[in-house]
């Protein structure tokens, strides 16, 4: 073999390593976009790929419950009435956690409109724009024009360590911000299971 076929073979060799690499790194972008464009299309079985949804309803199930709580904290001064207006919200973290752990959730969720932890609460259906409001909105008090955003949400993304990737949505500067948090399943695979309501 000569001088130039072994420089040729070593560059090959060379830019497949660095092309592997770079698409091992790039792998939680694609698949980020992958499940968010799945959502959207509201694709369940390309969603159920992407997304390990008892993790996920767990994390969901943890968030909104210390939501709640915080909410009962702040109230505890107050009027007694919103203390037990918060408890039985608390009874309802089930079935805010069911609606959001579902294809229309995640797409919810991927587009900056997290839950709330509003009693009746449900993410917004295909094709019902971005509204996160329960289906009878004046029952709890939250409408479709207070929940939906007015403009997408800042979004910054990167990897916390080797097998985790944070998404961090945020609508405006002094607006809260929350996390998708998805981690490594396999070595260019990756899967969203949990959410961070505090950012």
């Amino acid at each position: 073999m000569s001088r130039t076929t072994r420089s040729i073979a070593a560059a090959l060799v060379v830019l497949i390593v660095v092309a592997a690499l770079g698409f091992v790194y790039a792998s939680p972008y694609i698949a980020l976009d992958r499940v968010k464009r799945a959502a959207d299309a509201r694709d369940a079985q390309t969603v159920n790929q992407y997304v390990d949804f008892p993790a996920l309803r767990a994390s969901l199930k943890e968030q909104v419950a210390a939501l709640l709580t915080r909410r009962v904290d702040i109230q505890k001064s107050g009027n007694p009435l919103a203390i037990i207006g918060a408890m039985i919200g608390a009874a309802l973290v089930g079935p805010l956690v069911d609606a959001y752990a579902t294809p229309d959730g995640v797409a919810a969720i991927l587009n900056g409109i997290p839950p709330r932890g509003v009693p009746g609460e449900r993410p917004p259906q295909a094709g019902n724009g971005a509204s996160a409001g329960p289906a009878n909105a004046p029952a709890s008090g939250v409408t479709t024009a207070q929940q939906a955003p007015k403009e997408p949400p800042q979004t910054k993304a990167g990897y916390r360590s080797l097998n985790t990737f944070v998404v961090t949505y945020q609508h405006g500067a002094g607006d809260a911000r929350y996390s998708a948090i998805f981690h490594r399943d396999g070595l260019v695979s990756w899967k969203l299971v949990a959410v961070d309501l505090n950012g």
